[in-house]
């Protein structure tokens, strides 16, 4: 921009830039306060509804006072150019930092994140939703506090017309599944997108990369991002929970707002003893503004930090001086053999394992009906305390037993000719009814089913003479199946033919040579199937009798 002044200020240097427009140190003429002057792109002032929105969230911005905003000082049009003046905070960027130092230690990313939540629970209690929470948007001043900025001008990009046809508004590295999906984003999306800043802070890479922003967004909607303690063993269990929680995709999955997960990092950090005194909560600066105090210097809190995680690592606790006792340990080790054993080969009651498997085999068939029958029938018969029953005993369990079994094994059958995964393998030579019932099964594929009709027949038959139950079991189920889908193709061909005919009655006033066609057609396609052609000659014998009666 060539212009050295705008409104009030006097504009000294370009100190940032970005798709939301371009930043400049002012300074104001009358007060010679230094301000942020963000000019927006001019692409903007001529979107239909622009002015209103902007006269909207000016308001609303001079609303927002938290100690963790950057401050909205003045905004206006200066011959066709629109900005906000906000409060110039001294210090760098968390992109600088993290381009300089790659990560921080999470106990620090932590307090930056504490300080993000009180901004967010204070905007999103006005009503206000960032949509663009990003390293650039967070700022680190000189004296350890921590600002975020840019919430105005993300809401000015997230117009109605944005929201309707599916355009989206955020950085691709940081933002929500629903976002990416053009979806109204919700105080819930700001979380997300905080959960990935936290996430970028650990690691010093954000949870999703790729090639191109599509890539990322795909990613953020379907994909799963490794664990922060993959990149940084030495984390707490506790700091995968917590992104773990902020980045689900579903956003009712998520925390319920800002303040819920600043407790949960102050809880972290308080059990790690490096909680700042003067770290600010969500209810403590959200609606009030209160002066800042001044922290440790950089160096002081750095210190303190490693000198309490020495402190932490060198004083072993319970379950540490549990598991570092042998006696213990070896106890442990011989109780779960025992538990394993038991649970291995001491069998169930044959009441409850009956009870069991019938349960699993009312359900529809699947592997489990394989478990039910190896690890809950077969036991049962092949135990000593069966063969200790009486005679009339293992009779009654048995009568009980054998039907199950027999179902599972009908089962079993079908999977092992169906699923070339669990056919017999070619070591083995199946039975004559087993090859009998894989052919009937092939024609059945090929659609040929009066052939697999006439085949079963003919193998319940002889059957009879030597086949077992369970193949018996699977030909009569098959027979069923295959009469069901004869009657359903018959009805599918009689429907097609009857369609055909009612078109060659209605053709035939007016073109007698064409409806002839289509009978002749019929009948050499059907002249197989005595009863369909049947109807078909029928039909056109009648059509052709008023014809011959005429002189």
């Amino acid at each position: 921009m060539d212009r050295q002044t705008l409104g009030p200020y006097d504009l000294q240097e370009e100190i940032g830039s970005g798709g939301m427009g371009t930043v400049y140190l002012g300074r104001h003429r009358e007060t010679s306060e230094l301000a942020a002057v963000k000019v927006l792109p001019p692409t903007l002032a001529r979107e239909e509804g622009f002015v209103m929105r902007f006269t909207r969230e000016a308001e609303v911005l001079r609303t927002l006072t938290n100690p963790h905003v950057v401050r909205l000082l003045d905004s206006g049009v200066d011959d066709g150019t629109y900005y906000f003046a906000m409060e110039y905070v001294a210090g760098e960027t968390l992109a600088d930092r993290l381009k300089r130092d790659h990560r921080l230690p999470w106990q620090e990313a932590f307090d930056i994140t504490n300080q993000l939540c009180s901004a967010l629970k204070a905007a999103h209690d006005a009503g206000i939703i960032h949509r663009d929470l990003k390293p650039s948007n967070v700022l680190l001043a000189t004296d350890g506090k921590v600002k975020l900025t840019d919430f105005g001008v993300a809401q000015l990009f997230a117009a109605e017309r944005l929201t309707i046809t599916g355009g989206v508004i955020g950085t691709a590295e940081y933002m929500s599944p629903e976002q990416a999906q053009g979806q109204r984003a919700t105080k819930r999306s700001d979380l997300y997108s905080l959960g990935a800043l936290l996430y970028a802070m650990l690691t010093g890479r954000p949870p999703f990369i790729g090639s191109t922003a599509m890539d990322v967004m795909h990613k953020h909607r379907y994909g799963q991002f490794d664990k922060p303690s993959r990149y940084v063993p030495e984390l707490p269990p506790a700091v995968d929970l917590i992104i773990d929680d902020l980045l689900k995709k579903s956003p009712d999955a998520r925390p319920p707002d800002a303040f819920v997960v600043s407790r949960r990092l102050q809880e972290v950090l308080r059990k790690f003893a490096v909680i700042r005194d003067d770290a600010p909560t969500p209810s403590e600066t959200a609606f009030s503004p209160q002066p800042h105090a001044a922290g440790p210097g950089a160096a002081t809190f750095m210190r303190d930090l490693v000198k309490a995680e020495v402190i932490r690592c060198a004083e072993p606790n319970l379950f540490q001086r549990i598991i570092n006792n042998t006696f213990i340990l070896l106890g442990m080790l011989v109780g779960l053999i025992a538990f394993v054993f038991w649970m291995v080969f001491t069998p169930g009651t044959p009441e409850r394992n009956i009870t069991e498997a019938t349960r699993i085999l009312s359900q529809p068939a699947g592997p489990e009906w394989t478990r039910a029958g190896t690890e809950l029938l077969e036991p049962l018969v092949s135990n000593e305390s069966f063969k200790r029953l009486s005679q009339e005993e293992r009779s009654q369990l048995w009568q009980k037993i054998e039907p199950l079994l027999q179902e599972i094994g009908i089962y079993e059958l079908e999977q092992s000719l169906i699923s070339p995964r669990r056919r017999e393998s070619k070591s083995t030579h199946p039975s004559e009814p087993r090859r009998q019932l894989a052919e009937v099964r092939r024609l059945w594929s090929q659609g040929d089913l009066a052939a697999a009709q006439a085949k079963l027949e003919a193998l319940l038959v002889v059957g009879t003479v030597r086949a077992s139950e369970v193949e018996l079991g699977l030909a009569r189920r098959w027979q069923s199946q295959i009469r069901d889908d004869v009657s359903q193709s018959r009805s599918r061909r009689q429907d097609y033919v009857r369609e055909i005919i009612e078109s060659a009655e209605a053709r035939w006033a007016e073109d007698k040579h064409g409806a002839r066609q289509l009978f002749q057609a019929l009948e050499s396609l059907y002249q197989n199937d005595p009863d369909l052609l049947k109807e078909i000659t029928d039909t056109r014998q009648r059509l052709e009798e008023p014809s011959r009666s005429e002189p």
